[in-house]
């Protein structure tokens, strides 16, 4: 009887991202041509929580038509910031048995651009992506060039945001499947990102399991070693690689549909709380993204018990 019963559970899981797609999920990531009313924006995307890309957001930031690689040397390049350095450009990821976060270095902005500029070479991948808000933090030189928040969303969303970050990077540095607790509002200045996307209500395709954690230390020969995080507890993390997932160890992934969509220089894109999201970008792209932190209203609840769920029955 308990097991009929666990059965039944698994099945209403597995036929429920299929039933939620058909009412809310869109087969692609829609366009704004403009950015909308905080009304439109409210109820017609955080409220579902629905995804867009939204043109002409940007365009009276100074930043849009400045920032470029020789513009940050010129006005950031002496001022160090917080760089991520990985041996193969995948920072907070699984590898082997072990959830791994970058090495961290404190380099001053023209090293970063040095490597981008294939003027010198740097042991690993580099990526400014402190987030934390570090853009005014570590870059505050560069807030003149853009708006310290999105108007129209604060509105909408009845708050200011939590954190303003930078973003720059190679090509090789990738951001592995994971979702987050923001409205994210994310803008692109120079260059493009790379966004693989899934629903919350995917959730039941998409593995999790608990890592030991471990950060890279760079040595002085410019190697990578993994040291475990001995005090901290172990991390749900997301194994699967979408862009080459293995069916054979996680057959369930062959049944969930990725958004796949390109946000290019001039576009912010609006990812919405508890979507996944995997992101790959340009070589020196440059981006800017605004976090808001979400209502843990009823779609959290929702989403706690579709996550509960899913690791109960064993299909994570």
């Amino acid at each position: 009887m308990a097991d009929a019963a666990l059965d039944a559970v698994r099945s209403e899981l597995r036929g429920f991202p299929a039933a939620a797609r058909e009412l809310s999920v869109p087969s692609a990531v829609p366009y704004l041509d403009e950015p909308p009313s905080p009304l439109h924006f409210y109820r017609d995307w955080v409220c579902p929580n629905r995804p867009c890309i939204i043109r002409n957001a940007l365009r009276h930031w100074p930043a849009l038509h400045k920032w470029s690689l020789p513009y940050l040397r010129a006005t950031v390049g002496s001022t160090e910031v917080s760089v991520a350095v990985t041996p193969d450009g995948y920072a907070d990821a699984v590898r082997g048995d072990r959830f791994v976060m970058p090495a961290e270095r404190r380099l001053p902005l023209s090293c970063v651009l040095d490597v981008l500029e294939g003027r010198t070479q740097h042991p690993g991948v580099l990526y400014v992506q402190k987030q934390c808000s570090n853009l005014p933090t570590e870059l505050p030189q560069l807030l003149p060039d853009l708006e310290p928040h999105v108007p129209w969303a604060s509105e909408a969303l009845g708050k200011m945001p939590d954190a303003v970050n930078f973003w720059l990077g190679e090509a090789a540095a990738v951001t592995s499947l994971h979702k987050d607790h923001y409205e994210n509002l994310y803008c692109v200045l120079s260059g493009e990102k790379h966004f693989l996307l899934h629903p919350p209500t995917d959730r039941p395709f998409i593995p999790y399991e608990l890592y030991t954690p471990a950060t890279y230390q760079l040595t002085e020969e410019g190697t990578f070693k993994m040291v475990d995080e001995e005090a901290m507890e172990k991390v749900p993390w997301i194994p699967l690689d979408p862009l080459a997932p293995d069916l054979a160890r996680f057959p369930g992934y062959s049944q969930a549909q990725a958004l796949r969509c390109t946000v290019r220089a001039g576009e912010m894109l609006y990812l919405p709380a508890l979507w996944f999201h995997h992101v790959r970008q340009s070589h020196g792209c440059i981006a800017v993204n605004f976090w808001y932190d979400m209502e843990y209203d009823l779609r959290y609840s929702y989403f706690q018990l579709l996550d509960s769920l899913t690791w109960v029955s064993g299909l994570s």
